[in-house]
């Protein structure tokens, strides 16, 4: 099972997407059976790490985007990964025109695993303060937690603990 969180930049929402979701993924002891990866819509920040501030709000939270490098969706990514989420419907809307007619992968926006939030996108924190950062990444918690309890029951994965 593989999974790709897109945004606009990779810098902001999608990395901390990957982050806190790969470390769901590797508490419940299912780092061999789900991959996880982050991208962007845009090509700006190809390369670079996750903004200092979604860094620091993510590690003071125990997850660790440091690794990370921002990279550019592409339509390769349709045939490697299962699930592709969407940050946003900007994003959603720019990952229909590059997805292939018959491609591999399932196209949607991330929060509709939360449903119970009442909002549909995440918002970008760019230019925003602190505040911002910690609303993403509240967000994101509580999707990722969701998407995981889906993909362990739909797919019949073997937990340590979900």
């Amino acid at each position: 099972m593989s999974v790709l969180f897109v945004c606009l930049g990779n810098i902001c929402r999608s990395p901390t997407a990957d982050g806190v979701f790969r470390g769901l993924v590797a508490k419940a002891g299912l780092a061999d059976q789900i991959k996880v990866d982050s991208a962007g819509t845009a090509a700006w920040h190809i390369g670079k790490h996750p903004d200092p501030r979604t860094q620091k709000a993510a590690a003071d939270r125990g997850y660790d985007l440091s690794q990370l490098q921002a990279r550019q969706a592409v339509v390769a990514d349709f045939e490697q990964f299962d699930l592709i989420l969407a940050m946003d419907q900007a994003n959603y809307n720019d990952l229909m025109l590059l997805q292939p007619e018959h491609s591999r992968a399932r196209l949607q926006l991330f929060l509709s695993y939360a449903p119970e939030l009442g909002v549909s996108e995440v918002p970008d924190p760019y230019y925003g303060g602190q505040e911002g950062f910690e609303q993403v990444l509240d967000l994101v918690e509580i999707a990722g937690q969701n998407l995981l309890k889906q993909l362990v029951q739909q797919y019949q994965l073997t937990t340590a603990s979900v």
